[in-house]
């Protein structure tokens, strides 16, 4: 077979608690640090030990956005990572097993090499059993053909900080064996091999460490929550960093006192955030609500999971945009913001905390498991443009020219002049009450009637300023796809594919779910030969504000719920069948209905 150079893909499987995470990320690591592109995501079950866990690594040298549904090389540390993923595998593909714990017969294979390794034997060799990862990785470095000695640069950052030296050098002994191991017993070499291109200053990060990263870009200085897979890992980032950017970070002891917290900060005249998964913002509503009506600047992470209730606390769905949208009592206006990859989470949570403070309001930073927790080699971040803006925070000579403060004047914009505790004449009462221009307790229908509608007057100063992105893609195309939050990046590697087949496609993400950019959907769907929509979810929940607020209701639909991520593959096998049925779902436009 003809070698494939620089498409690989890589998964390590086996049983939590064996290092799965840590092995994959190091072997990504690896490849980024030899100038290639890397893209990593895990699954693993809700449990400490046991279950079954896997992680994909998928390495190219041309830009990469997700994962891919298809296996080059299997690391298998039980039998049961075999069943699960053996049939994913591509013809000339392989499988490292421990051949000595594992017995697998060729003629079950078809099409695939076999690669039993002693990993155990060689690891308690080496130093313990803890090791089998390393020694299997030395094997999948030696098949693809790649450089040892940059796996080892890795294993030294990796293990010299945190447990000495000596495990390091432990480490690259055992790599270094199950290296030489696959050398020696299989020399006819791998279909599949890496190649060095010329490194470039990359970083290697999750979404969840972007939006961290922005957070602290932008000043937060107040983090409150209580730990919620998918969220958890922004926690640990904004926790081990408190120190180096004077950052309070509380793990609380539930979600009411993280947000009750964070609205506490912010209106103390700090950034702050919160972040949680939808279970835990069920939680937050009331104190979400709060800071809507005491007009406070508040950011929200809320990276969703399958629901409802429990549901599936570490997979990935996109099934909370309605409850974003609609959580806590009654009407108010609030921003959010559904990122589609990492650079989206870094500089739009900076947004995010400038536009709270513009508009003193709530606002959502709308995420996945998918994209919080999945790892990609990215451009470092630019500093360029990037500036705090507090909106109408008055200083106390500001103040001191103001006769009559009232923090809750009613002005042309909604948004009015805002002052902090313990600035000399900002005095003034905020609570959870309806209120009037001071503060004060109010329930007139005309003081009711004027504080509501200078709320949603600050929505519609905001959709001035905002801008969703433009079409990506083709001016003329066979399709337009229409999607938001994590599933750019399968969206973004399908249309590539979809090229190679001469079918031609553009994407419009959503990157605004409110407000949401009514004008260009319409217009873009309008002047589309094609429209499909595609969502981690069962009833097209953007389909069905897209149809709310424009009345077109997109025929053609690609939904995947079942707790996992679309793959780019899936999405193009979706469109092709779309294309192939010769068979145009019309754009239906249905009534509005009016009421005053």
């Amino acid at each position: 077979m003809e070698k494939v150079i620089n498409n690989f893909s890589w998964k390590v499987a086996g049983e939590a608690g064996h290092g799965i995470l840590n092995a994959g990320l190091m072997f990504a690591r690896m490849c980024m640090r030899g100038g290639l592109n890397v893209f990593a995501t895990a699954e693993y079950p809700s449990l400490i030990r046991g279950g079954h866990n896997h992680l994909d690594v998928h390495v190219s040298d041309r830009p990469l956005h997700s994962h891919t549904r298809h296996v080059s090389l299997l690391v298998a540390l039980n039998m049961d990572s075999v069943t699960k993923h053996s049939r994913k595998i591509l013809p000339g593909g392989g499988i490292i097993y421990d051949g000595v714990e594992m017995k697998l017969d060729e003629k079950d294979f078809p099409g695939i090499n076999l690669y039993p390794v002693p990993l155990l034997e060689i690891a308690n060799q080496c130093g313990g059993m803890i090791m089998r990862n390393t020694v299997a990785m030395g094997a999948s470095i030696a098949l693809a053909d790649f450089d040892l000695e940059m796996f080892n640069t890795v294993l030294r950052d990796n293990f010299g900080k945190k447990k000495g030296e000596d495990v390091a050098e432990k480490n690259i002994i055992a790599a270094k064996t199950g290296y030489d191991y696959i050398k020696k017993n299989f020399p006819d070499g791998f279909r599949f091999v890496l190649r060095k291109k010329e490194n470039s200053d990359r970083i290697f990060i999750s979404g969840n460490e972007a939006i961290s990263v922005g957070a602290i870009k932008s000043g937060c200085k107040f983090f409150a929550a209580y730990p919620m897979t998918p969220a958890s890992s922004i926690l640990h980032t904004m926790a081990a960093n408190e120190r180096a950017y004077n950052i309070v970070v509380k793990h609380t002891e539930d979600e009411i006192a993280a947000i009750n917290m964070a609205v506490g900060a912010a209106f103390a005249g700090v950034r702050s955030m919160t972040a949680t998964s939808g279970g835990g913002f069920a939680l937050m509503t009331e104190g979400f609500g709060l800071a809507a009506q005491a007009e406070v600047p508040l950011v929200v992470v809320e990276a969703q999971r399958p629901g409802p209730a429990t549901g599936m606390a570490t997979h990935s769905g996109q099934g909370d945009l309605r409850f974003v949208l609609h959580a806590s009592t009654d009407e108010f206006p609030r921003l959010v913001i559904a990122p589609g990859d990492v650079e989206q989470c870094y500089y739009k949570t900076v947004e995010a905390f400038n536009l709270a403070e513009k508009y003193q309001m709530p606002v959502v930073v709308l995420t996945d498991k998918y994209l919080g927790e999945s790892f990609i080699s990215a451009e470092k971040f630019s500093d360029e443009g990037i500036a705090v803006d507090r909106g109408l925070l008055l200083s106390e000579e500001e103040l001191q020219e103001t006769e009559d403060f009232r923090r809750f004047r009613v002005t042309e914009s909604g948004v009015s002049p805002r002052s902090i505790p313990g600035q000399k004449g900002g005095e003034h009462t905020a609570s959870s009450y309806e209120h009037d221009e001071y503060g004060f307790e109010r329930e007139e229908e005309e003081i009711r009637t004027a504080m509501h509608d200078k709320r949603f007057r600050k929505f519609e100063q905001m959709k001035k300023e905002i801008k969703n992105p433009g079409l990506v893609g083709n001016g003329y195309s066979d399709i337009t796809i229409i999607s938001w939050g994590s599933t750019k990046g399968p969206v973004m590697d399908a249309m590539r594919m979809l090229e190679e087949d001469d079918i031609f496609s553009n994407f419009l993400q959503v990157l605004y779910i409110s407000p949401l950019p009514v004008e260009q959907l319409t217009d873009v769907i309008g002047n589309a030969r094609r429209v499909v929509i595609i969502e981690n979810n069962k009833t097209s929940l953007l389909g069905g504000l897209i149809k709310e607020h424009t009345g077109i209701d997109i025929g053609h639909k690609i939904l995947k719920y079942d707790g996992r991520p679309f793959s780019p593959e899936q999405i193009r096998d979706g469109i092709k069948r779309i294309i192939e049925a010769e068979e145009r779902v019309p754009v239906k436009r249905v009534e509005k209905e009016w009421q005053i």
